[in-house]
């Protein structure tokens, strides 16, 4: 498996759930994973680094890596990086680039979770998918099971596609009363030619091994 872009087709379609199960299932699989989430906000305490968001991907994938390379970007209020930018806010795709490359050389596979959608504007003329496109990394797309999700998942898909940006597979994450997870599978297959690797079932807990299982049961790791 090479490094992979973990993007979502909105906030809360869970993008963190989804990174730390396949972190700890390759971890599990004796895979050397890294895990990094380029732009993070909202930290309540103003802490540097302290999202639980950023916590969880760390202690799923088992690993002791500089923070400061974890999650390179953090606004202490919640925006998305392009209005942390005009809020006088540093936004340094350079950074990013950089810190990717260090997690790289120190392991075989890197899991980088996405803010948003790959729409998310960085900066004026600047947006996530371009910055995936520097880092040349094919992405993993999730979306949530909820009515909507075809519209959603399609111009997020049109939005890679445009970009150039290899799309490696589609994640349905059955956390609403939507869709039912097969009719959407078969439908989002139908319409974007890409493959659905997995369904993930509605988890009560976050404990990393219980999403674990799950994700190692709902995809074929050796596929990605």
């Amino acid at each position: 498996m090479d490094s992979v872009f973990i993007t979502g087709t909105d906030t809360d379609v869970g993008k963190t759930v989804f990174t730390c199960g396949l972190a700890r299932a390759l971890s599990n699989s004796g895979v050397n994973v890294g895990v990094m989430k380029p732009f993070a906000s909202g930290i309540p305490d103003g802490t540097p680094y302290n999202t639980a968001d950023v916590r969880m991907l760390v202690d799923a994938a088992r690993v002791d890596d500089p923070i400061s390379l974890v999650n390179p970007q953090y606004y202490p209020i919640p925006l998305s990086p392009y209005t942390a930018y005009k809020l006088g806010h540093e936004v340094d795709v350079d950074v990013v680039v950089d810190s990717f490359l260090k997690l790289a050389d120190a392991h075989d596979v890197v899991l980088v979770e996405g803010i948003g959608g790959v729409m998310t504007p960085l900066l004026p003329g600047y947006l996530l998918c371009d910055m995936i496109k520097r880092i040349n990394l094919h992405t993993l797309v999730v979306t949530r099971n909820r009515i909507g999700a075809i519209n959603h998942v399609l111009m997020s898909v049109k939005a890679c596609e445009d970009c150039g940006i290899a799309i490696r597979g589609l994640v349905i994450n059955c956390i609403d009363d939507g869709y039912e997870p097969a009719a959407l599978r078969a439908d989002l297959e139908d319409l974007t030619g890409h493959p659905v690797l997995g369904t993930i079932p509605r988890l009560e807990s976050l404990d990393p091994e219980i999403l674990s299982d799950a994700v190692s049961s709902a995809i074929s790791l050796p596929s990605l």
